[in-house]
């Protein structure tokens, strides 16, 4: 972890040539974990934020206009205002869909990265492979490691409900997730009720919520099943002891052990 951390500051602390902007923070540590001391990243969400109650600073648009890259997920509401309102004609876009909520899924990002600055820096090309190779080492051991845990807890046997913007990685550990619902606004107590029956039939042992989305849905949803309500992120920086990607993978599968231990 001290090589990822100490690899990760060197472009911070570098006067670098060419500035890529991220939308989020999962993106500009991606970013920053590749390009090392050839990138100047700027990230405009601040660790944490949620991405749709956002609003965009003269700082973000002053930032685009001096770019050569920007990196996006598809779901920033404001995207399409701040690319067409720069005035930057030359600047490159990359746009990453899907989540990034396993450490698989995370490097397939960091892959793609690689190669929109590859082709931007092609006299850097071995450096940036070398830099993502360090990231992508770092992702498959703490897979290896959250993995083992998993399978020794027998998480297998422990049927779950979920967030849906957290399926990906509770599935990932090997739990049985019985049912997932949406955006707690856009639900109901009818949705409520019905979630509820579900659990109870499948007699589901934990409520798994996500934090950037809002969590009373899942806390009354865990209560009317007589489950334990966890909480997990999206976003590095939300929660304590999440300062990259790699943490809040170890602080979301740690969330989800402590839990079910006392229910085993």
């Amino acid at each position: 972890m001290i090589v990822l951390l100490a690899l990760l500051s060197v472009g911070f602390a570098a006067s670098a040539a060419m500035t890529v902007v991220a939308t989020h923070a999962v993106f500009g540590e991606f970013v920053q974990a590749v390009g090392g001391d050839l990138v100047n990243v700027v990230t405009i969400i601040p660790s944490g934020f949620c991405p749709s109650n956002y609003d965009l600073r003269p700082s973000d648009i002053a930032a685009v206009i001096n770019a050569s890259l920007v990196i996006y997920s598809g779901f920033e509401p404001w995207m399409a205002t701040l690319l067409s309102g720069v005035g930057n004609k030359s600047v490159k876009t990359l746009q990453l869909k899907g989540d990034w909520n396993t450490p698989d899924s995370a490097a397939a990002k960091v892959d793609a990265i690689e190669s929109a600055l590859a082709a931007l820096l092609p006299k850097d090309v071995q450096a940036l492979a070398d830099n993502a190779a360090t990231y992508k080492h770092a992702l498959d051991s703490v897979a290896a490691s959250l993995k083992s845990e998993a399978n020794d807890l027998g998480v297998a046997d422990i049927p779950v409900i979920c967030m849906q913007w957290q399926k990906s990685f509770v599935a990932w550990l090997g739990f049985d997730v019985v049912a997932t619902y949406g955006i707690p606004a856009n639900l109901s107590i009818k949705d409520l009720v019905a979630l509820a029956r579900t659990g109870k039939k499948e007699e589901a042992r934990v409520v798994i919520d996500n934090l950037q989305s809002g969590i009373n849905f899942g806390a009354n949803l865990a209560r009317e099943v007589g489950a334990v309500h966890v909480v997990l992120s999206n976003f590095p920086g939300a929660m304590p002891g999440t300062a990259t990607v790699i943490d809040l993978f170890q602080r979301n599968a740690d969330s989800l052990f402590s839990a079910i231990e006392p229910i085993k």
